[in-house]
């Protein structure tokens, strides 16, 4: 095997999916895409969101349980497993995740696109519980958001697999509990509030009281040196100098470690590394940004021209192409 083709967030951009797989010389064989020296890594949030959800899904997954890829479990899939599992008696809860108005927005065109098919959508959350939170393959470690190294090392010696049982999908909604830190973490990243009074108006249509932080500056000093995220902080935030409470929450990944591929971040523009061992492969596909993929094979310096994806114009919005595989 000459390597592996890491692709980011996918969500719901199915038919999009299947033409990157093209271009990255994958075929249809027995109704599962293959490539004769290379396998895929997919770094989770494959639903919600985006038109062809059930073919996304059922791509991936054939490709996992053929041996073809591996996955990471991202958030999204997460949100569905908690948003589906029964909250414990005497908590006050009927779900784990709460079916407020924003949560019912996020998974809203997922349910949508299950209406027809319950079973298979049941089957699937089945699978979501069977997603890894991290992989090192290799040489080369993936994880949706944010790779921690104490967390990581707590998370193996719960679960040395890295797959989560109903039991820690329980605790870990729980805020004071060791699963909730490691799952917050690895799916979630890093999250600074903003001060009292201020928010940020997203790109994807939410109000946010936070901005997402990345974890590879060695002594960052302002909220500007760790923001990552394409919604500016306003006004003059960026220079405002972090917090001893602030710099206790970030993780840090070194330049020495092996190669990182993360998504989550929904970036914007041409793919680029933004560490020589890190590469973030979320580039807000549907948002009408690119679906990206890195070919590795087996470099300790990352290279962005490694970088392949398909852009995703509005005006194409994922259409329905000749090719695409039926599933129904």
């Amino acid at each position: 095997m000459q390597g592996y083709d890491l692709i980011g967030d996918v969500h719901g951009c199915g038919a999009t999916l299947a033409a990157l797989l093209e271009k990255l010389g994958y075929h249809q064989r027995n109704g599962v895409y293959r490539h004769p020296r290379r396998k895929v890594i997919f770094l989770g949030d494959l639903i919600d969101r985006g038109p062809r959800i059930r073919l996304a899904v059922n791509i991936a997954r054939r490709m996992v349980e053929e041996g073809e890829a591996h996955i990471v479990m991202g958030n999204h899939e997460y949100n569905a497993l908690a948003y589906y599992h029964p909250a414990p008696v005497g908590s006050g809860q009927r779900w784990l995740r709460e079916h407020s108005p924003r949560h019912n927005r996020i998974i809203q065109e997922t349910l949508t696109q299950y209406r027809d098919y319950p079973s298979e959508w049941e089957d699937n959350l089945a699978w979501f519980m069977q997603m890894p939170l991290c992989l090192e393959l290799d040489g080369l470690r993936v994880v949706h958001a944010c790779w921690d190294e104490a967390l990581i090392e707590q998370l193996y010696q719960r679960l040395p697999d890295a797959r989560m049982t109903p039991e820690f999908l329980v605790e870990s909604t729980d805020p004071d509990t060791q699963a909730y830190h490691i799952l917050d973490r690895l799916t979630r990243g890093t999250s600074i509030p903003l001060p009292e009074g201020v928010h940020i108006h997203s790109g994807d249509g939410f109000t946010r009281r936070s901005f997402r932080a990345h974890f590879w500056a060695r002594q960052p000093q302002t909220l500007g040196d760790v923001v990552f995220q394409p919604d500016n902080l306003p006004g003059d935030l960026e220079q405002r100098p972090l917090s001893p409470s602030e710099v206790a929450r970030l993780s840090y990944y070194g330049p020495d470690k092996p190669p990182l591929f993360i998504g989550h971040y929904w970036c914007e523009g041409i793919p680029a590394l933004p560490s020589a061992n890190i590469a973030c492969l979320d580039y807000s596909a549907v948002k009408y940004g690119r679906l990206v993929a890195y070919r590795w094979s087996g470099e300790q310096r990352l290279n962005a021209d490694h970088f392949v994806w398909i852009p995703v114009p509005q005006e194409i919005n994922d259409q329905p192409r000749p090719w695409e595989i039926d599933f129904e």
